[in-house]
């Protein structure tokens, strides 16, 4: 599976409390259950008006399928071409 970065435009997204981003997840989670084909959630980042997402799946159609039958915006999606981090330094 290939890995996306989406970002999706909330307003007041960090303003969300503990039980909404719950209700979130849930959803979210319920979806990918339904959509019959190989999909992983892998982190969420809360950040003023925005939540970065990291979805592994098998194309950027699949992560816009979870996102309409979701109901979550899916303002930008973006396939990672790398990882790196400070391990990176090290080879």
């Amino acid at each position: 599976m290939k890995t996306f970065v989406i970002e999706r435009e909330i307003p007041g997204a960090s303003k969300l409390t503990a039980d909404e981003l719950k209700g979130i997840s849930s959803k979210s989670c319920d979806v990918v259950a339904r959509l019959g084909e190989p999909y992983k959630w892998v982190q969420s980042y809360v950040a003023g008006d925005k939540i970065y997402c990291v979805h592994e799946a098998e194309s950027a159609d699949v992560i816009y399928r979870h996102a309409r039958e979701g109901g979550f915006p899916a303002d930008r999606v973006t396939e990672v071409a790398a990882i790196i981090g400070p391990q990176t330094v090290a080879g």
